[in-house]
């Protein structure tokens, strides 16, 4: 990770790390859950040596960014706030966005709240969850898959904290980030051991190295689980404080990019509401929608060279 310069900022009343390198129109980059600045780490490279500046922070609550101790202090517009403070601190109008999973979210909530902001939006894994004003959003999960679907096992408090310092935070992270199974997560009570990926392999896949599984797991051994946690916990409250933007559009062009096996992508009626219509008519400047052959949820460190090119043809045309 040779030439990248890491500084902390202060934003909107926290302390936040920061990842960038290059010169150029800003390429800011949000990570999503369990993960860091450094899931960005090939596409930093990638894009500062084609004339970008890349710029990856640790959100609020992760790595060496400060996580306030208040469950509430992780909502939508906590972190949008965060960003507009960094992207104002950084100098510049406008950034192009590149985000993943919870990323994504926030990506979200980002062209919602400040379009003038974001010039274009790459996203990742995650489409906008058009909001149901009828019932709120962990509630209509719950009713989709049940009480152990993973989002519905992340609400109470110290919980799935508890059982996830009982197997160890590396076997948290490799569990996590070596899922390839389709569908939505779903594990029962009381269990964390099999979690996401019921059938974790014994080595690593090709695109994470022993080198990058122990960078997450020293920071995530230093902060633990509850920040990342707290983005779950008010998923509830979001719906809420969203309800202003109800049947509001995503004016800012658009590039969406999935694997074929990620977990969002085959749960629900997601493939149904991205290709069926319903995402363009939310996101009327959706330009592509991208679907990578087996590749699984973490696109962005699986075929992380790939995911840089398609970054770069999107971006560029701006």
């Amino acid at each position: 990770m040779e030439g990248i310069a890491h500084r902390t900022v202060e934003v909107n009343g926290i302390k936040m790390h920061v990842a960038e390198k290059g010169e150029g129109p800003v390429v800011l980059f949000l990570h999503g859950f369990p993960e860091l600045w450094y899931s960005w780490r090939h596409q930093i490279l990638a894009l500062s040596s084609r004339g970008y500046r890349a710029v990856a922070p640790d959100l609020r609550g992760y790595g060496d960014t400060e996580a306030p101790v208040s469950i509430s202090s992780y909502t939508g517009f906590h972190i949008v706030g965060d960003l507009i403070a960094l992207i104002d601190l950084l100098g510049v109008d406008q950034v192009f966005l590149v985000a993943h999973d919870w990323g994504a979210l926030i990506g979200w909530y980002l062209c919602m709240f400040r379009p003038d902001r974001v010039k274009a939006y790459v996203c990742l894994s995650v489409p906008l969850l058009h909001r149901d004003p009828n019932i709120r959003t962990v509630d209509g999960m719950r009713a989709a898959y049940g009480d152990d679907y993973y989002i519905s096992r992340f609400q109470k408090p110290g919980e799935i904290e508890a059982q996830m310092a009982e197997v160890g935070t590396e076997y948290v992270l490799k569990n996590i980030l070596t899922t390839r199974k389709p569908g939505p997560p779903i594990f029962p009570k009381g269990e964390y051991g099999t979690a996401f990926n019921p059938d974790m392999p014994n080595s690593l896949p090709s695109w994470l190295t022993e080198d990058d599984l122990a960078y997450y797991v020293s920071k995530f051994e230093k902060t633990g689980f509850t920040g990342p946690l707290n983005y779950y916990r008010n998923l509830n409250l979001n719906w809420e404080l969203t309800a202003p933007w109800s049947g509001g559009k995503i004016q800012v062009p658009v590039k969406f990019i999935t694997g074929e096996l990620d977990m969002v992508y085959t749960s629900g009626n997601t493939k149904e509401y991205i290709h069926g219509g319903g995402f363009k008519q939310d996101v009327p400047n959706l330009e592509e929608v991208i679907v990578q052959k087996d590749v699984a949820h973490f696109n962005n460190q699986e075929s992380a060279e790939e995911i840089g090119n398609y970054i770069y043809e999107f971006i560029k045309k701006f």
